[in-house]
């Protein structure tokens, strides 16, 4: 959390300043490349972290305790959630085309998988909207996350 908010302060979360603000924080920051480093591969650690922990879960039994493993489940996919906003606001062209495929797996929902995908992006397609969106879900996530690890312990 705390390097997000180093790299929050340098980051745009605009279509056309997304990529060269990224680019900025590496280059012009100091110590800005390992900080971006940081955040990014600690967040890949954080991950390790987690399925060592759901390993030793299946190994000890702990999903006979079912509100803590459901709990524990939702915390999986918020940090997956938080984890893929992060990779699209680089705005580089895997994250754009990460945003679209990834979003666009919503519209197979039926009836309204088509509505729930536009209300994702802000409109019709993959824009500023959504950056702004996912910039803003990928500050907010962590909070809920480090509220709902409490109350999975």
């Amino acid at each position: 959390i705390l390097t997000g908010l180093f790299l929050a302060m340098h980051y745009t979360s605009d279509i056309s300043m997304a990529f060269s603000s990224v680019a900025h924080i590496c280059r012009d920051v100091n110590y800005g490349w390992l900080i971006r480093n940081m955040h990014a591969n600690g967040a890949s650690f954080f991950f390790i972290c987690i399925y060592l922990h759901i390993g030793r879960g299946l190994y000890y039994g702990s999903y006979l305790y079912k509100e803590t493993w459901n709990v524990g489940v939702v915390l999986l996919l918020l940090v997956m959630m938080t984890a893929f906003v992060g990779y699209v606001l680089p705005w580089g062209q895997m994250s754009f085309w990460g945003a679209t495929v990834i979003t666009n797996l919503l519209s197979a929902v039926p009836y309204v998988g088509d509505m729930l995908v536009q209300w994702i992006w802000g409109g019709f397609s993959v824009d500023n909207a959504t950056l702004t969106r996912f910039f803003a879900f990928h500050f907010l996530f962590p909070f809920v996350i480090a509220a709902a690890t409490l109350v999975h312990l």
